[in-house]
């Protein structure tokens, strides 16, 4: 049996039928029924087997899929885990929904609840023994709740009838996607166009003996089934100190290892509030401090070798687990872009891509975290992946807007911030040209309970001139996630400093804080929050 596969470019046809059995000895009414099955194909899908093809089953791959084909759209998405290092792997819906933003938000409330139990007392309720906390518990739990978060997803890729493919997806041109099964076999589909949104997975480094073999990522740290133990958390993004946050909280003896700044691309004095008040907490951190080596012991614990950069001297210490957190690679490796000229920013290995989401080929488009200079944020790839449906369905013409998009760091003390930092503002503006506002308050709630507020601060960056706009917001605190997302509304409307003014607290929260701020860094005054 001879294989015939079909030539889609020469025939204009999108054909599903890539096998016709052919010999000496085939029958002529065989011949004309398999011409007829393709007569009847063609008829029914046109030039191609979809309008729109995505690579990609995380949050931006999904909304754009399911806008594509609420808007009359024929459309497949391809997904498919790649397993971590350590074989973890998970279902449909990226990231976010498996090893990043839910979990993540979850066993951060698992501490916060720990905190909590303990003001608890302060209150009057009466805790009687010894508080401690059930891993495999918490872990059961948001892992179920992850698992119904993934058949939410096919239900509704099933409801708004996208094709969903547990497959790895590949290019082959500007038109035709090959896709990969689990057990090795081929499908090829062609669309109109195609949009690439496969996110990124955690690094390891490279050049650290007994990283990989004996290390684990965010990609891991979710689906363990027991304690990790006696923690290192390497690096000092929002990743690691979210990590580390949650673990300190949980009552887990944690470190951070920090080779020069945490929170890079963020306000410096924000983030050093933030670590600042983890230093409090409970959680250690070795600063300017680099891992040489990793070699795990006869006892089964990991000895971590590290070296001091400000002294030159080399420390050991043992550890349960040890996690990476020093950056994500964007998952571009596999999808064959080189073939096809999909032109990549080298330093960071993504997608160029213009304003409207297209790269250097037609047809394909990219968005998410693949994209260069593209925020790393679930909801900026959602929307985006919106706008790019309604666009290549031509019921718009809307661009997704970069600008100003908000965020919060989930760390024990939340830090909510939107728009530009202080350092930003500074160069963009100059010194002169910027007015900072600022307060150091104490949430009510910490009052009764005793805590420590010397970290809870807010300041909000303004033009210096005209009507002061605001050009930067940011806070730390209870429900800083909460309290941003309603400020950040104010920027698409053109905020400035006299709206902050005329808008009406609601009393006693901390966000009221934020439109009572009268205070300038410029007049060196007290900056402290008395009374109400």
């Amino acid at each position: 049996m001879a294989k015939l596969v079909s030539n889609r470019h020469q025939t204009g046809g999108a054909l599903h039928i890539t096998e016709l059995i052919s010999s000496a000895s085939v029958k002529a009414a065989s011949i004309v029924l398999c011409l007829l099955l393709i007569i009847i194909q063609y008829a029914h899908t046109g030039k191609y087997d979809y309008d729109l093809v995505v690579i990609g089953g995380g949050s931006g791959g999904l909304a754009c899929s399911k806008e594509a084909a609420q808007l009359g759209q024929k459309v497949a998405v391809l997904d498919y885990v790649e397993p971590s290092v350590k074989g973890t792997k998970w279902g449909l819906g990226g990231t976010c929904v498996n090893v990043g933003c839910i979990p993540k938000k979850l066993m951060h409330q698992a501490a916060l609840l720990g905190t909590a139990v303990k003001d608890a007392k302060k209150y009057g309720w009466q805790i009687s023994g010894p508080i401690c906390h059930d891993w495999a518990t918490m872990a059961e739990a948001i892992q179920n709740h992850v698992r119904s978060l993934n058949w939410g997803h096919r239900v509704q890729l099933q409801d708004k009838k996208v094709k969903y493919l547990n497959v790895k997806g590949s290019l082959v041109d500007k038109h035709t996607v090959k896709g990969l099964s689990k057990a090795g076999k081929e499908m090829i589909l062609t669309a109109k166009n195609i949009v690439i949104a496969t996110g990124g997975r955690p690094n390891y480094p490279t050049n650290i003996p007994g990283a990989v073999e004996h290390g684990i990522t965010s990609d891991d740290i979710f689906w363990l089934k027991k304690s990790p133990g006696k923690t290192l958390v390497v690096g000092a993004s929002y990743v690691a100190l979210e990590c580390a946050g949650f673990l300190t909280g949980i009552g887990l003896d944690t470190t951070v290892m920090v080779r020069s700044i945490a929170l890079r691309g963020f306000d410096q004095q924000m983030a050093g509030l933030v670590t600042d008040y983890m230093d409090a907490y409970g959680t250690k951190f070795a600063w300017m401090c680099v891992p040489k080596r990793v070699d795990k012991l006869s006892s089964g614990a990991l000895q971590v070798t590290w070296t001091d950069t400000h002294t030159g001297n080399e420390h050991k210490d043992t550890y349960d687990s040890v996690l990476w957190a020093v950056g994500r690679a964007p998952e571009t490796k596999a999808l064959g872009l080189d073939k096809l000229g999909v032109q990549l920013r080298k330093e960071t290995g993504k997608i160029v891509v213009g304003a409207d989401e297209s790269t250097s080929v037609p047809n394909i488009y990219a968005f998410g975290d693949i994209g260069e200079g593209r925020p790393e944020l679930t909801p900026t790839a959602i929307k985006a992946g919106k706008f790019l449906a309604r666009r290549l369905a031509g019921h718009s013409t809307e661009l997704m807007n970069y600008d100003n998009v908000p965020t919060t760091v989930f760390t024990p003390l939340e830090y909510g911030c939107v728009g530009l930092s202080e350092e930003e503002a500074e160069k963009r503006h100059g010194k002169d040209g910027i007015e900072v506002y600022h307060a150091f308050y104490k949430p009510l709630e910490f009052s009764v309970a005793e805590r420590d507020a010397s970290q809870c601060y807010l300041k909000v960056i303004c033009e210096r001139g005209g009507d002061q706009k605001i050009l930067g917001l940011h806070f730390t605190g209870p429900n800083a996630g909460e309290v941003t997302q309603g400020f950040a509304m104010g920027f698409q409307c053109g905020a400035t400093y006299s709206h902050l003014l005329q808008t009406v607290g609601i009393h006693p929260t901390c966000a009221e804080e934020l439109i009572k701020v009268s205070i300038t860094k410029r007049s060196g005054l007290d900056a402290t929050v008395t009374g109400c």
